[in-house]
């Protein structure tokens, strides 16, 4: 029986570490090819133990930390996230950015996905927030490392509620596996109403 529960003060801190592996695991995999580091990863996620009205969502088989999900008022997360949504006519101060999703591949197809957002958009309606909103990565179809097989999440996301928002694409810097530096990554923006 997995565990999924909401991580508040030193339970947040404690497992830090653990969000930061299991980011650099998950996103190492189509279709982000992520090469991350710990320390950036560190830093990284320190916003959400620094953001009051910020969440991280765990899944836990016994001790372990199998899978992760986190959010935050979009205003505090990336100014270029932010931008995305300029002449939009919605307030950021109405929107929670669903951010990362990780979970270890054993583990889905458990519903566990569904209670992370569950998890996050109750938390956004209690901060009073009337949308709730995430981005993916646009990778092109003939991308050589595209999987044989692969499916993309759109589905899962409509069955959610969420829909593309066209033309609100943000733009984020990191390396892919074998490159050797950052490159700007296309991401698209979904959204629905809570």
């Amino acid at each position: 029986m997995i565990d999924v529960r909401p991580l508040t003060g030193a339970d947040l801190e404690r497992a830090l570490p653990d969000v930061a592996r299991l980011r650099m695991a998950v996103f190492r995999d189509w279709p982000y090819l992520y090469d991350g580091s710990f320390d950036y990863e560190h830093r990284y996620l320190q916003s959400y133990r620094d953001s009051a009205g910020a969440i991280l969502v765990g899944a836990f088989d016994g001790n372990r930390l199998v899978g992760a999900a986190t959010g935050t008022p979009m205003e505090d997360h990336a100014e270029d996230f932010a931008r995305a949504f300029e002449g939009q006519g919605v307030p950021l101060k109405d929107i929670f950015y669903c951010a990362e999703s990780v979970l270890l591949p054993e583990y889905r197809g458990q519903g566990i996905g569904h209670a992370f957002f569950d998890a996050r958009e109750d938390h956004a309606r209690r901060l009073g927030r009337a949308y709730s909103a995430f981005c993916g990565v646009i990778r092109p179809e003939d991308h050589p490392m595209r999987p044989d097989g692969y499916r993309p999440l759109d589905d899962f996301w409509r069955r959610r509620g969420y829909e593309k928002l066209p033309g609100v694409i943000a733009q984020f810097d990191w390396t892919d596996i074998g490159d050797a530096e950052q490159t700007p990554k296309p991401l698209q923006f979904w959204m629905r109403a809570l």
